[in-house]
């Protein structure tokens, strides 16, 4: 992700000796609709993130990161817990043949 590695200001090389240590929240969904939980859950479980786990996979986490599908949510609960958003990805999905943009 382009605009993640040019924030943290890793090349190609620093990038594949450092990623393991980017920790990807790829689903959250909270279905209660109580004011503020969602955020505050997300400021929880960073909270317990770097002893959690460095106790199960036995590396130090630097970085927590998301994709936000703004065509269907807004990311508001990431923002109220503090996360920067960072811009927008190529919409190329990792696992694509092709690494063809699908819009997502």
């Amino acid at each position: 992700m382009k605009t993640r590695d040019r924030w943290i200001g890793w090349d190609e090389t620093t990038r594949s000796q450092n990623l393991q240590h980017v920790v990807n929240n790829s689903r959250f969904l909270v279905l209660q609709k109580i004011r503020n939980l969602s955020s505050m859950l997300l400021s929880l479980a960073l909270k317990r993130l770097r002893s959690d786990w460095q106790l199960h996979y036995g590396l130090e986490p630097w970085l927590a990161e998301t994709l936000v599908d703004q065509q269907r949510y807004h990311g508001g609960c990431y923002r109220a817990a503090n996360w920067l958003d960072l811009g927008e990805t190529s919409g190329r999905g990792r696992m694509g043949q092709l690494h063809q943009r699908h819009g997502a």
